[in-house]
């Protein structure tokens, strides 16, 4: 069976089960904070996402979907796939059971579920692009992985369908490829993960990551090969979660707690990103933007060096080791 056809079989059965799938997510359909909260009158939406040059993207989902909860966990945890989406569009989220009144584009007003059914929602995720006439210009029935997905948004938010259709457009877009599991590194903390800190223990750094990350995948690549970055590394416990993982664990302050409701807890949004907590078990600095590699060892050695400490703009003690580095006789690229 394609992979294509199981996902949509797959948010079918799911739609006729309710909230029983498998692997239900514990927080009713985990949506974004940036998704907008409007009155959900389509009309009013429409016209308002047009006044500032945007469109209306609505999503359709339910409890206990595992491909809506991916959808969330991995596509919405990209940065650049959630830059493009704000940049492009306003995003509202709808649950296909749910009592929330509507007002469709004839002014008709109806539940969240009588509208699922009027638009013939029979998967989860759905999501609906409208132009600014109302008119739906793509529709995806079912999960769509990241770099598919972001494509999806290039072709709405560029107004392709006035020139091709989106099966078209996808078949001309040949995709970037990313890991679909998560890598493994020899320096990974293995289970049961008891992450208390004892006195004289290591500073912890805890990366979150998800599956289809070209940005996760870069720093396997390339970050956790550098040398400089390695020797680093041998000053830390490191540990690794999936975000979204349900995997047991005992945080720093001695909770117990699965990691995705840990996560969740510490407000991680994008992927990968990098928690990093004192021998006192207190969170001290994190990285959850892009970074190259100059940037990246630093935020290690601005830990584990105590910096932190005396310094509370990594900004300026990046400069301070720069320049340090460089009277040493070193070469130094901000970017390398």
């Amino acid at each position: 069976m394609k992979v294509g056809l199981f996902i949509a079989c797959f948010g079918l059965a799911a739609l006729c089960a309710g909230a029983r799938a498998q692997d239900a997510s514990p927080y009713a359909i985990d949506i974004p904070r940036w998704f907008a909260e409007t009155f959900l009158d389509f009309r009013e939406d429409i016209a308002d996402a047009a006044k500032d040059g945007k469109r209306l993207m609505v999503y359709f989902g339910q409890d206990g979907c595992p491909y809506c909860r991916q959808l969330m966990v991995t596509n919405f945890s990209q940065r650049k796939i959630v830059d493009k989406t704000r940049r492009h569009f306003v995003a509202i989220a709808l649950n296909i059971w749910g009592d929330r009144e509507v007002t469709w584009l004839d002014g008709r007003t109806m539940s969240e579920k009588a509208l699922a059914r009027v638009l013939d929602v029979q998967f989860t995720p759905t999501l609906l692009f409208f132009d600014e006439n109302g008119k739906i210009v793509a529709r995806l029935n079912g999960y769509y992985p990241p770099q598919k997905f972001d494509a999806v948004l290039e072709y709405a938010a560029g107004k392709h369908e006035k020139r091709e259709t989106l099966a078209v457009y996808l078949s001309r877009r040949p995709t970037a490829t990313s890991s679909a599991t998560l890598a493994a590194e020899p320096f990974f903390m293995q289970p049961p993960y008891i992450l208390t800190r004892t006195p004289g223990s290591k500073p912890l750094a805890v990366v979150f990551e998800t599956p289809h990350c070209e940005a996760c995948d870069e720093m396997h690549r390339e970050m956790f090969r550098r040398p400089d970055v390695l020797a680093q590394l041998v000053r830390f416990d490191v540990v690794r979660f999936g975000l979204g993982a349900r995997t047991d664990l005992i945080a720093p302050d001695g909770a117990e707690v699965k990691a995705d409701v840990w996560a969740r807890d510490l407000g991680i949004t994008y992927t990968p990103a990098i928690v990093f907590f004192e021998p006192s078990g207190r969170e001290v600095f994190r990285v959850d933007a892009y970074t190259r590699g100059f940037h990246f060892v630093s935020a290690f050695d601005y830990v584990a060096s105590g910096a932190y400490r005396s310094e509370p703009s990594f900004q300026r003690f990046i400069a301070a080791r720069a320049e340090r580095l460089r009277n040493g006789g070193e070469r130094i690229d901000l970017w390398e």
